[in-house]
């Protein structure tokens, strides 16, 4: 009998081609849709590298990493690899290099469009697993959940004010939208073409709150949400915000998620949700 193994997650730092995954040789599994994966980027030189290595050979047909005025040299190993890159010259914050990202997968003809870190946060193993719910009718919009359970959170190196405040504002968000999705929060995306031919993400914030506005849009739009789990790590060159910006992104998700009742009631019209 076959005996499964445990998960062990040890980051891979070789340099490689990005044509490894993209192009692989021998029997790699035909697809009907071309999947393109983004990657909004901000320092990520160190974490590159180890974060496309467990990208399963086939699984995505293109990789664009849009650099958001890195003081690091995450644009010349983008380059060096292979990726298709865009290059913001200033900062234009989290939500506004989404923006990029989108509109280029779009622009190259993505039917199915994922969106993961580089930073070495989430597995990227979990990919196909994720399009495939896309590919198979089933959902319109995947999430990475990064709270399986509440000791693996916390073993992956989770902060424990970080877990807390997942947990609230996810149970909010759930009960508010309607929704069971265990991690609202994740920087592990996956999405239908038709998801973002519809929403107008463009009129969101260029800030992290951006997240939040999507998934509400998306809710609005009447698409099916879910979400698959994925292992994470904490670790010091993965990104995270800070406790202070938490709480403002904490906030700012509640304001998000009450303006879209109040435009549910008739009382306040969101630009967000025309």
């Amino acid at each position: 009998m076959t005996v499964l193994n445990r998960l062990h997650l040890k980051p891979r730092h070789e340099f490689f081609h990005v044509d490894r995954i993209v192009k692989p040789e021998g029997d790699a599994p035909k697809r009907k849709h071309r999947v393109v994966a983004v990657m909004p980027a901000y320092n990520a030189e160190r974490t590159l590298a180890a974060t496309l290595a467990d990208v399963p050979a086939g699984a995505v047909d293109e990789v664009i990493l849009v650099d958001d005025g890195s003081t690091d040299r995450t644009v010349q190993v983008a380059r060096d690899m292979g990726l298709t890159v865009i290059v913001h010259p200033e900062n234009r914050g989290y939500g506004g290099n989404q923006k990029t990202c989108y509109r280029e997968a779009l622009a190259r003809g993505a039917d199915v469009v994922v969106m993961i870190h580089p930073d070495y946060q989430y597995d990227s193993r979990v990919i196909p697993l994720a399009v495939g719910f896309i590919e198979l009718g089933i959902c319109d919009v995947v999430l990475g959940s990064r709270i399986r359970s509440r000791a693996e959170a916390l073993q992956g190196g989770m902060p424990v004010y970080k877990y807390l405040a997942n947990r609230f504002l996810t149970f909010v968000e759930n009960c508010a939208l309607g929704q069971n999705l265990g991690d609202f929060h994740s920087g592990f995306r996956v999405y239908r073409r038709e998801v973002l031919e519809r929403i107008p993400f463009e009129r969101n914030s260029d800030d992290f709150v951006f997240d939040t506005q999507f998934l509400v849009q998306a809710v609005h739009h009447g698409f099916r949400l879910g979400d698959v789990p994925v292992p994470v790590r904490y670790f010091d060159e993965a990104s995270s915000i800070n406790f202070r910006r938490s709480m403002t992104y904490g906030l700012g998700t509640l304001g998000v998620v009450g303006r879209y009742w109040l435009h549910r009631l008739g009382v306040w019209r969101s630009r967000l949700l025309k």
